[in-house]
């Protein structure tokens, strides 16, 4: 890569992006993993072609605003600065809309733009999704023009040190589950003296009713790789992989493409940093979220868990020291080297800063992807961005954090998110998903699923994640055949207890979440099918 200055680089990334923009109607359809489910891929086409005999307007895919519930989204943009928002679009609205785009008073009169939208978006602070739905994921001008990798320049003209300071003065913790300070592991790598020093960015997230690195990366991945390079800088590393699932292909596509044109490599901004950034698919499995899992796999071997110490700060990747930051903790980065790290913290808890993606799904009018403060409650969460559940539903039950978590019945309502037990029963935030379950679905049914997602998903290295995850389903399928016993109760107590205790890693640690939260809310519900 050719040095250059910052300021030269947006300069022309505007002068290049406003000679194919400007005076020209733009059209976007937002293309996500889950959006193309519903057909978005095919708006965006049956759109290019309805486009395509006109030069006044263009077409671009960005990824999605986490408005899942609004999916397909077409957004269009006039020269004069109008916008309108259009919702559930199907292939066969392409000719209605494009043959009304340049009347403002008119535009698509059959798809009226959507008010739960502004609903939605309300209660949200958005920094980390702020662009996403907005600019073009493939286009790296786009992001430069906007103010893209600024942050990155002016991190590369302090000291690694000062960078950490700025990080760790932030309180930014991380968003991955555990909710580490980053920056004390950039502190531990660079204090270990190593030929080479490595990042890795855990974006396997295989989690159940998880998807906010999976947005993030769709839309917008020249912000991971901005905060990648930035946590590169400050750690020592010269190598970064960024980890991503088996299965969420979109996404690696288009992190791929913005490595390719992204800031990377020899001399970056004329530093004399560099960087390398390789892209790795994941090993397939839950378990490979874990982070000493995820090592093995990068290097080729078996997917399970090593012993801990060494902790990977230490002997990470190829037994050298490496930090493993997720994606939504890196997408941070920037906008708090930009804004300060004061102003960076002035909302959240004064124990957990800033905001956290909610994976918001299930029985609510409005599942999404949200951004809101850290102590916002589950309550502002389902009604306030949900919209609460469907007509004629009730809350019946939350689950919230995953299978390695636990749930929460609508008396809990009020609970504040935030990072740690959420409740002394054992349930925890976790990496931010909420799955809200309405009165119809047997809490019994619901804890036995995410039991035997946890034993499926057990590497089978340690003995009692392996054998006490299968006996934990057998337990919960007896009582839910009728011919439960009073001591299955124990039994699940004492399995849920020795599992957590004796394994390696988080899924056997958490694994008997689940059961321990049915336990203290639902005893006696359970002792009734047990027949007591």
């Amino acid at each position: 890569m050719i040095p250059v200055a910052y300021d030269e680089l947006q300069r022309e990334a505007r002068q290049r992006l406003e000679s194919k923009t400007v005076g020209k109607i733009r059209v976007a359809v937002q293309v996500g993993q889950c959006s193309q489910s519903v057909g978005a891929a095919a708006v965006a086409d049956a759109l290019e072609q309805a486009l395509a005999s006109r030069a006044d307007s263009y077409l671009t895919r960005t990824g999605c605003d986490g408005a899942c519930f609004a999916a397909p989204q077409v957004i269009v943009t006039l020269p004069s600065g109008v916008t309108r928002y259009y919702s559930r679009v199907a292939p066969q609205d392409a000719a209605g809309l494009g043959a009304s785009l340049d009347d403002a008073g008119k535009l698509a009169e059959n798809l009226p733009p959507s008010a739960d939208l502004e609903d939605f978006f309300t209660p949200q602070h958005l920094r980390v999704m702020a662009r996403c739905g907005q600019i073009d994921p493939s286009d790296i001008d786009d992001y430069l023009a906007g103010g893209g990798y600024r942050s990155l320049d002016r991190a590369l003209s302090q000291s690694p040190e000062e960078v950490i300071h700025q990080v760790l003065e932030s309180g930014l913790l991380g968003r991955g589950g555990a909710y580490f300070p980053p920056a004390r592991k950039w502190q531990a790598a660079r204090s270990y003296d190593a030929p080479v020093r490595y990042l890795v960015v855990n974006a396997e997230e295989g989690e159940p009713g998880f998807f906010k690195d999976r947005h993030l990366m769709e839309g917008c991945p020249y912000r991971l790789l901005e905060g990648a390079l930035v946590a590169a800088y400050a750690t020592g590393a010269t190598q970064c992989y960024i980890y991503v699932n088996a299965e969420a292909n979109l996404a690696a596509q288009r992190v791929e493409q913005a490595a390719r044109l992204g800031l990377v490599g020899e001399n970056i901004l004329g530093s004399g940093f560099s960087c390398q950034v390789t892209l790795r698919r994941g090993a397939g499995g839950y378990v490979c979220g874990e982070e000493t899992t995820l090592l093995n796999t990068i290097e080729g071997e078996r997917r399970e868990p090593r012993l801990r110490p060494p902790f990977p700060v230490e002997s990470g990747l190829f037994r050298q020291p490496t930090v493993i930051n997720n994606v939504e903790t890196l997408a941070n980065v920037p906008y708090l080297l930009e804004r300060g790290p004061y102003r960076w913290g002035q909302i959240g808890l004064d124990s957990a800063r800033g905001t956290k993606l909610i994976c918001l799904s299930g029985s609510v009018r409005r599942p999404g992807l949200a951004e809101v403060p850290m102590g916002t409650t589950l309550h502002q969460v389902i009604y306030g961005v949900g919209g609460g559940t469907p007509e004629g539903h009730e809350v019946g039950l939350i689950a919230v954090g995953g299978p390695s978590s636990g749930v929460l019945p609508p008396s809990e309502l009020d609970t504040v998110l935030q990072p740690g037990m959420l409740h002394p029963s054992g349930v925890v935030l976790r990496a931010g998903g909420v799955m809200v379950l309405d009165e119809t679905v047997p809490m019994l049914a619901v804890v036995r699923e995410l039991a035997a997602y946890n034993a499926a998903e057990s590497c089978g290295k340690c003995t009692p994640c392996r054998e006490g995850t299968p006996r934990m389903v057998a337990v919960l399928d007896r009582l839910a055949s009728g011919e439960g016993k009073s001591e299955d109760l124990e039994e699940l107590r004492y399995l849920a207890e020795v599992v957590g205790a004796a394994s390696l890693c988080g899924l056997g640690q958490m694994a008997g979440g689940p059961i321990n939260s049915a336990l203290h809310f639902f005893g006696d519900e359970l002792a009734r099918l047990a027949g007591g």
